[in-house]
C-alpha cells in the first residue's frame, strides 16, 4: 500500500507547486480591486512567487541528497501550506506579496527533490516509468488545470480561496508523507556543503528571473533588465570558478559530461520556453479577442490537460519502454512545433472551435509524450547520490525556460500589437497579429530544440542507468538514446 500510496503523494504536492503558478493568472483583476494594487505593481502577485521559486530549486535539490529528500519534501510542503493560509487570509498588497515569496520558495524546496524520490525510490524499470508518467503529467497539466480552477474558484467563491484550497491539501500529504515515505539520511553536510556556491548560485539564478520579469515590463534594453542579467552573469561565471576550486563542489562537472543529460536540459528549456507561451497568449486571445469568460477560458485549454494525462499516463511508459526515450521525443517536438504552427494562423473574427482547438490536440499529445522522455533522460546520468540535484537542474530549467520564454514572447507580441495599433489596426487586429507573430517563434524555439534532440541524443549505446528511467524490455531502436560521453 505504502508503495502506492507514496508516488500519490509526491505527486500532490508537486501539483499544488505547478498550480500555484497559474491559478492566480485569472483572479489577478479581483485581487487588484480587492487589494488596491496598482497596474505596475500587479504582476508582482505572480513575480513574487516566481523569483524565490526559480532562485532556489538546484540549492534545494542539492540539501536533500545532502539531509535527506523526505526531511527536504515536508519542511516545503509545510511552509508552501502555511504561506498559502497567509495568502488567503491577506488584506493588503503588502502581505499578500510577502506571503508569495515564502510560498515560492516553499514550493521551490517541495518541488526540487520529488523526481529525485520518485527514481529513488523505484528501480523496477515497468515502476519507474509509470512513476514517472504520473510525475510528468502534473509537470505538463498543472499550469493549464490552474487556469481552469483559477477561474471556477474566482468567480464561486471569490480570489482567496485559490490558496485557501491548498491548505487542507498540503496539511494531508505533509501528515501522510511523514507516515508512509521512507526516511533518508542523506550523504551528511561533510559530502558537499558548499555555502559560497549556494549563495552565488541561488543568487545568480533570482537575478536571472528577475532580469527576465524586469525585460517583460520594461523591454529587454532597460536599465532594470540589462543591470539584472549582468549581475546574473557575474555571480554565474564566479559559481563556475568556485566549483572548479572547491572540495566538495555544489554542482560537480561530472553531472553534465552525461550527454543525454545535457541535451535532455538543453532540449526542456527551449520547449518549455516555446510552450509557455500557449498558456499566457492563447488566454489573452481567448479573453480579449474572441471574448470568452474566465470559466470558458479555463475550459478551452481542458483538451490539453486531457491529452497530456492520457499520453503521460497510459501511452508515454509503453512506448518509452518499446522505443526509447529519444523515438518518442522526437515526434512529440514534432506536435508541438505543428500545434504552434497552427496556433500561428489565428484570425481576429475567428471562433475557439476553428482557430484555437485544432492547436491544442497536437500541443496536448506532443506535451504528453514528450515530458516522461525528457524526465527519463535528465536523470539517468544521476548517481543515487546526486539524484536531489539532478531534479533540480531539471526543475531549474524548467523554470528559467518558462520564465525566459514567456519574457521573449509576451515582449514580442506586445510590441508588435503597438506598431499594428499605431499603423491603424483594430484592437482585435493588433492583439490578433501580437499573438501570430509569439506563437510563430515559439514554434521556432520547438525546432531548435528538435535539431538538438536529433543531434546530440544521438550515441551508439544505452546504459543500465537509461535503461531503468524510460521503462521495460527496450527495443532494438532504442539502443541510441543513452548519451554517454
Amino acid at each position: 500500500m505504502s508503495r502506492r500510496l507514496a508516488p500519490a503523494i509526491l505527486c500532490a504536492g508537486q501539483l499544488m507547486v505547478i498550480l500555484d503558478g497559474t491559478i492566480v493568472n485569472v483572479a489577478l483583476p479581483a485581487i487588484q480591486e480587492s487589494l488596491g494594487f496598482s497596474s505596475s505593481a500587479l504582476g508582482w502577485v505572480v513575480n513574487a512567487y516566481l523569483i524565490p521559486f526559480g532562485g532556489l530549486l538546484l540549492l534545494s535539490g542539492r540539501l536533500g541528497d545532502l539531509f535527506g529528500r523526505k526531511r527536504v519534501f515536508v519542511t516545503g510542503l509545510v511552509v508552501f501550506t502555511g504561506a498559502s493560509l497567509l495568502c488567503g487570509l491577506a488584506q493588503s498588497a503588502t502581505v499578500l506579496l510577502v506571503a508569495r515569496f515564502v510560498q515560492g520558495a516553499g514550493g521551490a524546496v517541495t518541488s526540487s527533490v520529488t523526481l529525485a524520490m520518485i527514481v529513488t525510490m523505484f528501480t523496477e524499470p515497468g515502476e519507474r516509468a509509470r512513476a514517472i508518467g504520473v510525475y510528468s503529467f502534473v509537470q505538463s497539466a498543472g499550469g493549464t488545470l490552474g487556469l481552469l480552477l483559477g477561474g471556477v474558484l474566482t468567480r464561486a467563491a471569490g480570489w482567496h480561496w485559490i490558496f485557501f484550497v491548498n491548505v487542507p491539501v498540503g496539511v494531508a500529504a505533509a501528515v501522510l508523507a511523514q507516515r508512509v515515505l521512507a526516511a533518508e539520511r542523506g550523504a551528511g553536510r561533510g559530502e558537499g556543503t558548499d555555502a559560497l556556491g549556494a549563495v552565488l548560485i541561488t543568487s545568480s539564478l533570482m537575478s536571472a528571473v528577475y532580469a527576465v520579469v524586469a525585460a517583460a515590463g520594461h523591454g529587454f534594453g532597460s536599465a532594470r533588465t540589462l543591470g539584472s542579467g549582468l549581475a546574473a552573469l557575474v555571480l554565474l561565471a564566479a559559481f563556475a570558478v568556485r566549483q572548479a576550486r572547491a572540495e566538495h563542489p555544489l554542482l560537480p562537472p561530472r553531472m553534465f559530461r552525461h550527454r543525454a543529460v545535457s541535451g535532455a536540459l538543453a532540449t526542456h528549456a527551449l520547449m518549455i520556453s516555446g510552450m509557455f507561451g500557449f498558456q499566457f497568449l492563447a488566454v489573452l486571445y481567448m479573453r480579449k479577442v474572441l471574448g470568452l469568460d474566465e470559466v470558458e477560458t479555463g475550459a478551452g485549454v481542458v483538451p490539453v490537460s486531457l491529452l497530456i494525462g492520457i499520453m503521460s499516463l497510459f501511452l508515454a511508459p509503453r512506448l518509452i519502454g518499446r522505443f526509447g526515450a529519444r523515438a518518442v521525443l522526437l515526434p512529440a517536438l514534432v506536435l508541438i512545433g505543428a500545434g504552434l504552427g497552427v496556433l500561428g494562423w489565428i484570425r481576429a473574427d475567428g471562433a475557439y472551435l476553428a482557430d484555437v482547438f485544432p492547436a491544442t490536440v497536437p500541443l496536448g499529445a506532443g506535451f504528453g509524450l514528450a515530458m516522461p522522455a525528457l524526465a527519463g533522460l535528465a536523470m539517468s546520468g544521476a548517481t543515487p547520490q546526486d539524484a536531489g540535484l539532478a531534479s533540480g537542474m531539471f526543475n531549474t530549467v524548467q523554470q528559467v525556460g518558462a520564465s525566459l520564454g514567456l519574457a521573449v514572447l509576451s515582449t514580442l507580441a506586445a510590441s508588435h500589437t503597438g506598431a499594428l495599433l499605431r499603423d491603424g489596426a483594430s484592437r482585435g487586429e493588433a492583439l490578433t497579429g501580437g499573438c501570430q507573430l509569439a506563437f510563430r517563434t515559439g514554434a521556432v524555439f520547438v525546432l531548435v530544440a528538435l535539431l538538438i534532440a536529433v543531434t546530440v541524443l544521438r550515441t551508439p549505446r544505452r546504459t543500465t542507468s537509461d535503461a531503468s528511467a524510460a521503462g521495460p524490455a527496450p527495443s532494438r531502436a532504442a539502443q541510441a538514446d543513452a548519451g554517454t560521453p
